[in-house]
């Protein structure tokens, strides 16, 4: 599947479950990259959790930041702010690709005069 003919819509869950996986679906790997430098950094400086601990898939970094009983503010604000900046990042970078995608076969105009 080419960059061009890939649904848009699996970047979204994928971002929200580790930061720049949803740009790297995208094809956009250099962003992509970025975003989980950032994230990484924010989880191992910035958090008390570890960064294995927040990139498991039984318990992803959202729905523990979500428990509000679990964990204090300050643990999760720096690294849930990236991971909705990042998923915004990506509503924008589909909102752009889907604004300026040419209309499937609008391109293929052909006269039957010979």
């Amino acid at each position: 599947m080419s960059e061009l003919s890939r649904p848009v819509w699996p970047a979204y869950p994928l971002s929200v479950l580790v930061a720049g996986l949803g740009h790297c679906y995208l094809g956009r790997w250099k962003r992509g990259g970025i975003w989980f430098l950032c994230y990484g950094l924010a989880l191992v400086f910035l958090s008390a959790r570890t960064v294995s601990g927040a990139l498991s898939l039984e318990e992803p970094f959202v729905v523990t930041a979500l428990q509000f009983d679990a964990v204090s503010y300050t643990d999760v604000a720096v690294p849930l702010t990236i991971l909705l900046v990042c998923l915004l990042d990506v509503y924008l970078i589909g909102l752009v690709e889907r604004t300026t995608l040419p209309p499937a076969g609008g391109d293929d105009r052909r006269s039957n005069s010979s």
